[in-house]
């Protein structure tokens, strides 16, 4: 019966302390977190200017498919 009853508070004891971690891991704010990096930090940088890679990277790839799509007048080997 003391063993019944040391397993349960055992358990019950378990429980408790995962629930309480369990409400500690839901709290991590990722814009705080960035906020909290120096200005220099390349993730700080990635976050603040996604629009701005965005349009570098549709420039790019525009870039690379002209200069890999011959020309009309040229002949193309298969």
């Amino acid at each position: 019966m003391k063993r019944l009853l040391l397993v349960g508070a055992a358990v019950a004891g378990v429980g408790v302390c995962a629930r309480r971690a369990a409400r500690g891991c839901g709290v991590l704010d990722f814009e705080k977190m960035i906020e909290r990096m120096p200005e220099n930090a390349p993730p700080k940088w990635m976050f603040r200017n996604i629009s701005t890679i965005r349009e570098n990277t549709e420039r790019i790839l525009e870039v690379l498919q002209t200069e890999h799509t011959p020309a009309q007048n040229e002949d193309v080997r298969t």
